[in-house]
């Protein structure tokens, strides 16, 4: 299994991209420390996993709140022994649909501000407990905008935070702390079967592929544990093309 004995950390395990990727780790040997503001949907995630025989634990986490990250990944280390993968999949409060000279400044910011705060709190609290190295995941990433869609300050703040990865890349790669990006062109899964549009959509997203498809879930998982086992320990100040070719690297 790629990821026997470690322990891995999910900010926001409850969500879709959260919990796919949480059943891939478990399933290849991670402890899974699952984190998030709601409880419901963590201890769903946390069931199918003890299921289907692997390990899970949960606890409600604010990852906007300093002291609470922080108090998280000391019972991490307390519990599991270490701290090896730490992985941040919340919710940006993006706010998509309003051309940006309709929008109201607070919307535009609020996934930037959101982004570059929770990644900041999760980041520093993995790299003060990695002892002897470690992995940071990134989700995201930057591309070009889609033209007719107004996605408000979501690129901005994926740009954000690919900076961010590139300075901690740099600055913790001597401790043996990897920090890797994962770039999707879109994963289909995501889009609410009601949202309006949503099979135009879909179909569009499948025509900016190479291979005339998406990734799914799974395919997201199967990478992310890929890049987070020691399979992939040259792998750092990167980003990983998952996108089926909708994005040229």
């Amino acid at each position: 299994m790629l990821l026997n004995g470690k322990n891995a950390v999910i900010y926001g395990g409850g969500g879709a991209i959260g919990g796919a990727v949480a059943r891939v780790f478990a399933r290849e040997g991670a402890h899974v420390w699952l984190a998030g503001r709601t409880p419901e949907p963590l201890h769903a995630v946390a069931r199918e996993i003890e299921a289907a025989g692997g390990r899970a634990s949960c606890a409600v986490v604010d990852a906007l709140d300093g002291d609470a990250v922080e108090a998280h990944a000391d019972a991490v280390l307390a519990g599991g022994g270490s701290l090896d993968v730490s992985f941040n999949l919340i919710g940006i409060n993006d706010v998509q649909g309003t051309p940006m000279a309709d929008m109201a400044v607070e919307d535009y910011l609020a996934p930037i501000v959101t982004a570059v705060r929770s990644q900041f709190l999760t980041y520093r609290a993995a790299v003060r407990r990695m002892r002897g190295g470690g992995v940071i995941l990134n989700f995201g990433g930057s591309g070009d905008p889609m033209r007719g869609y107004s996605i408000g300050g979501l690129q901005t703040a994926f740009h954000a935070v690919e900076a961010m990865r590139r300075q901690l890349s740099a600055e913790y790669g001597a401790a043996g702390i990897r920090v890797v990006t994962l770039r999707t062109g879109g994963v289909p899964e995501t889009i609410p079967a009601g949202f309006a549009g949503r099979d135009a959509l879909v179909s569009s997203l499948e025509a900016a592929t190479l291979l005339g498809r998406c990734a799914t879930f799974e395919d997201v998982g199967a990478v992310a544990a890929f890049v987070a086992s020691d399979r992939a320990r040259t792998m750092t100040a990167a980003t990983v093309n998952v996108s089926a070719g909708a994005l040229i690297d």
